[in-house]
């Protein structure tokens, strides 16, 4: 499936200048129709794997409990 520049935009929660920015710079694959740049949606699909493994990942780092110091001695 092929999606507009704001399309791709929306998909990625993105602005239209940072797709395009992209696109200039040949991190984002295309097709261009003559009327429109027409970017392949699957194109995407490992990175936002990717990032929802980060996100988990981040989330389980972050609730996992700190452990007690042995090395805390009370000074009472």
């Amino acid at each position: 499936m092929y999606l507009t520049i704001k399309e791709t935009a929306d998909y990625l929660s993105m602005s239209e200048a940072a797709i395009e920015k992209l696109i200039l710079q040949g991190k984002i694959r295309f097709v261009h129709d003559g009327e429109q740049y027409l970017i392949y949606k699957d194109q995407f699909k490992t990175h936002l794997e990717q990032m929802e493994k980060y996100k988990k990942l981040v989330e389980d780092w972050n609730s996992e409990p700190i452990p007690e110091d042995p090395d805390i001695k009370d000074e009472d």
